[in-house]
């Protein structure tokens, strides 16, 4: 269990509104070392706390004008360690959850149009063993994006990996 402490907290949100902040800027804001921002950021990569960083792409750059939800119901809850590895299979989908409610499965997928879109449903995800049903939802505009946010609060918070 890691433990998180204002300092971290502080760190996180600088970072995680700029991955390409310089560590030295970090640690001015913060008031302390660079090396210790330097070894903050090690030990929350290291514990997990920090997951990634890097480039986002637009989708539409790449002509993915489509972003898509689908919910996915299996045959039994438990054929999902089955089922992802099919998905993996397929790069337009971009993210899945095992979930509650009434769908086994929620993912999201990019596609270039609805014909791309209907090709992937029918030709590939509904062809998947145990699935059973899919539901379709698409996105007609990213209205929200951000981050979690990072709170300051006054004692430490555990964090379990």
């Amino acid at each position: 269990m890691e433990k998180i402490d204002k300092l971290d907290r502080q760190i996180l949100s600088i970072i995680s509104k700029n991955a390409r902040i310089p560590f030295k800027d970090v640690a001015e804001e913060c008031g302390v070392s660079r090396a210790a921002i330097h070894q903050r950021v090690q030990r929350m990569i290291d514990a997990n706390i920090i997951t990634g960083s890097g480039y986002h792409v637009n989708p539409k750059s790449l002509g993915f004008n489509t972003c898509t939800y689908i919910g996915v119901k299996l045959e039994k809850g438990s054929m999902y360690k089955d089922v992802v590895p099919e998905f993996e299979k397929i790069p337009e989908i971009v993210e899945c959850h095992f979930t509650t409610g009434p769908y086994t499965m929620l993912i999201k997928l990019y596609a270039t149009d609805n014909e791309h879109l209907m090709e992937l449903l029918n030709s590939r995800i509904q062809e998947i063993p145990g699935v059973t049903a899919t539901e379709t939802l698409i996105s007609l505009r990213q209205s929200v994006k951000r981050v979690i946010p990072i709170f300051e609060i006054k004692e430490e918070t555990n964090i379990e990996n």
